[in-house]
């Protein structure tokens, strides 16, 4: 019999890892009244996955999570599943406290989800104790825990020697790397060569595929998945001739993912690219008249040479 290549090597290995691959963070369609549309979101989640990508993160930050009630929050994790299937699915559990967090945890197992994406404590500058702490208890519900590094917004830096800890401890399986710091792949790879590395911003994307990362909590697939996955694949085999052009192309999107308004930014390039974007909760605010003719006119180009 033929030995598995490389590439068979790593499907394998994906679907015994639901983490990995290609994971779209997804936008939440709301109508003009801002009631969530949940048969929508069920077709925007079917859509991504027949598009390519291979699973979804409800309930993160371009979810909207934190002005969902939570009667909505849950309904989201159980519409995504419902749609694409558990082990497709990585629920955003983020929460001011443990004991929060750890419920969305186990609502999240309860529903079948494959994995979940955890914040460190964020109500205030938590010290490495509390960050230990808190990943102790979230992960007593049992389903594993793909860590979010958000130095920016929470003002708690996850750094390589922390990460190392709490993967040395079993407590997570992977890292959402959002600090755009790609010199972190390196020094993480040698204090956690197991832990998993995932892009966590999309402007990021070709830096860190090459560094070695393994999955991509994405952005922008949300307009156009089909171009981003292209990307991704090509780029985590290092196949530079044809990552390197589509990487142009779409930087001028891709880097709005780290800017504060990408949720708005990304929804208006859904709106774009004939998808149900819409509008956004408070506190968000509509994208001021020159944040959105610079997004229109970036989407407008990428569509226009074929990108989807």
């Amino acid at each position: 019999m033929k030995p598995p290549n490389d590439m068979e090597d790593s499907l394998m290995e994906h679907r015994s890892k639901p983490w990995q691959g290609v994971m779209v963070a997804t936008a939440l369609p709301l109508r003009e009244d801002l009631s969530v549309d949940f048969d929508a979101y069920a077709e925007h989640c079917r859509w991504l996955v027949d598009n390519g990508c291979d699973g979804v993160v409800p309930n993160g930050s371009l979810g909207e999570y934190q002005a969902l009630l939570p009667e909505e929050r849950a309904k989201v994790i159980e519409t995504a599943v419902a749609a694409v299937g558990g082990h497709n699915v990585m629920a955003g559990v983020g929460a001011y406290g443990a004991a929060e967090s750890r419920r969305w945890a186990e609502q999240a197992r309860e529903a079948g989800c494959g994995s979940v994406l955890l914040l460190p404590p964020n109500a205030y500058r938590a010290d490495e104790r509390a960050v230990i702490a808190h990943y102790r208890e979230v992960a007593k519900a049992g389903v594993p825990i793909v860590a979010y590094n958000n130095p920016y917004d929470t003002k708690v830096d996850l750094t390589p020697a922390l990460l190392a800890k709490l993967h040395e401890e079993g407590l997570i399986v992977a890292i959402k790397e959002f600090s755009g710091d790609v010199r972190r792949a390196y020094e993480l790879a040698e204090l956690a060569p197991g832990l998993d590395l995932l892009v966590g911003s999309d402007d990021v994307l070709l830096e860190l595929a090459v560094a070695g990362a393994v999955g991509w909590i994405a952005g922008y697939p949300n307009a156009l998945p089909a171009s981003n996955v292209a990307l991704y694949r090509a780029a985590v085999a290092r196949d530079l001739e044809t990552a390197l052009p589509l990487y142009r192309t779409l930087h001028p999107l891709l880097r709005w993912d780290s800017k504060t308004e990408f949720v708005q930014a990304i929804k208006l390039s859904m709106d774009l690219a004939g998808r149900h974007g819409g509008p956004c909760r408070q506190p968000r605010q509509p994208l001021t008249d020159e944040q959105a003719t610079v997004i229109r006119a970036a989407t407008e180009k990428a569509l226009a040479e074929g990108l989807r």
